[in-house]
């Protein structure tokens, strides 16, 4: 194996001289995660202001206003009361509120009678996620109201004049049998620098697959390949040398990555070992994808496209650019068939579960047979590359 470590510190010399690679493999990953991260930073946390005409004055529409301005709700919700149905539409329409509720007059009054009055809820479409907010507070509300409407209609006719009293005195000390609790579940939440620095670092380093198959082919037009055959150097030896060179190109490229977005932007990547071990399985598919590309393509050509083709469809299925929980079924089924879906599965535990090796051993696994498939063919082809 002497000659394969030659091969691979040839080839790392040259990486280093061409700045495009120290670009490419950490200075492009920083950029592109602290640019997401900024993108998606607000999308962590979800607030809006809601305006809210009150026309009715009434107990019923009190009720509802104390309701919105709940403690629990003002990390949601905060509310601006304004004069009129027509103040709700301005304000709507030039972004000092999110959306606005409007309570008519008579609505208090009306709630008792046999047509109720209807709630009013003014939108915008720059601000869908707010105004589906106020629309389900205020359907969450009519049901209610038609629920205890129901209710007490229920229970007087079925009741006698003489227990009307009774019946009354004992409503009002009735509570709501089912209550929600929401309580911890031992996970962090995924901030999206923690999401975008994994997902940026394994992005380029599947660019490594076109640089290290462009840098064979030059290799072997130039003759070198030739030359090398004719020194006593098996063809494996050849394409391991190569493999080797993207393998330590890509563990230093990850390490630098983490270290750099964990030290200057806060991002978790969890467990050190356990983030290393899967790291080095995702190098370890990257090194064998090489290796198939360069055994597989027939010319430079041939490479660059297979190698294109691989490192954005796998970016796309593994959910590099947008985040898996927030893709459809389909494509969460389709990012089990690549390695860095499973890599990414394994970050985001590490990030948000925390937990040791033992934690991503699922994804390591995943990721190690996908290397051994991939390898084992690009063994058997490893002949007719170097031919």
């Amino acid at each position: 194996m002497r000659a394969a470590l030659v091969i691979a510190r040839k080839d790392l010399r040259q990486r280093l001289r061409d700045r495009s690679a120290i670009v490419i493999g950490v200075v492009a990953p920083l950029l592109i995660a602290g640019v997401m991260s900024a993108a998606f930073r607000g999308t962590a946390s979800f607030h809006f202001t809601l305006g809210v005409v009150d026309a009715d004055h009434g107990s019923v529409a009190a009720g509802l206003i104390r309701a919105l301005d709940e403690p629990d709700l003002r990390t949601i919700i905060t509310l601006k009361r304004l004069p009129s149905d027509s103040a709700a539409r301005t304000d709507v329409r030039t972004g000092s509120v999110a959306a606005a509720l409007v309570i008519p007059s008579g609505f208090s009054t009306s709630v008792a009678g046999a047509a109720p009055k209807a709630l009013a809820v003014v939108t915008s479409v720059n601000n869908s996620a707010a105004g589906g907010v106020a629309r389900a507070v205020v359907e969450s509300f009519t049901a209610q109201i038609n629920a205890d409407r129901l209710s007490v209609m229920t229970a007087v006719q079925s009741a006698s004049p003489l227990d009307l009293g009774e019946l009354s005195r004992l409503a009002q000390g009735l509570a709501i049998p089912l209550r929600t609790l929401q309580r911890p579940v031992g996970a962090r939440e995924l901030t999206a620098i923690s999401y975008y620095s994994p997902a940026m670092a394994i992005f380029f380093l599947l660019f490594t697959i076109g640089f290290t198959s462009r840098s064979f082919f030059v290799d072997r037009a130039q003759g070198m390949v030739e030359r090398m055959r004719a020194a006593p150097i098996r063809p494996f030896e050849i394409l391991v040398g190569k493999a080797l060179s993207v393998l330590v190109y890509g563990v230093a490229s990850l390490a630098t990555v983490g270290v750099i977005t964990s030290a200057a932007f806060g991002a978790r990547w969890g467990d050190p070992l356990a983030a290393s071990v899967l790291g080095l399985a995702m190098v370890l598919a990257v090194v064998c994808l090489t290796a198939l590309v360069i055994s597989a393509a027939r010319t430079q050509r041939q490479a660059e496209g297979v190698a294109a083709i691989l490192t954005f469809g796998l970016a796309l299925l593994g959910g590099n650019f947008v985040s898996l929980s927030s893709s459809p079924p389909l494509m969460r089924t389709l990012s089990l068939f690549t390695p860095n879906g499973w890599a990414l599965r394994g970050y985001t535990d590490l990030a948000t579960v925390g937990g040791g090796l033992s934690s991503v051993a699922g994804p390591i696994l995943a990721i190690l047979a996908f290397a051994a498939v991939t390898g084992t063919v690009a063994a058997s082809l490893a002949r007719r590359a170097v031919s």
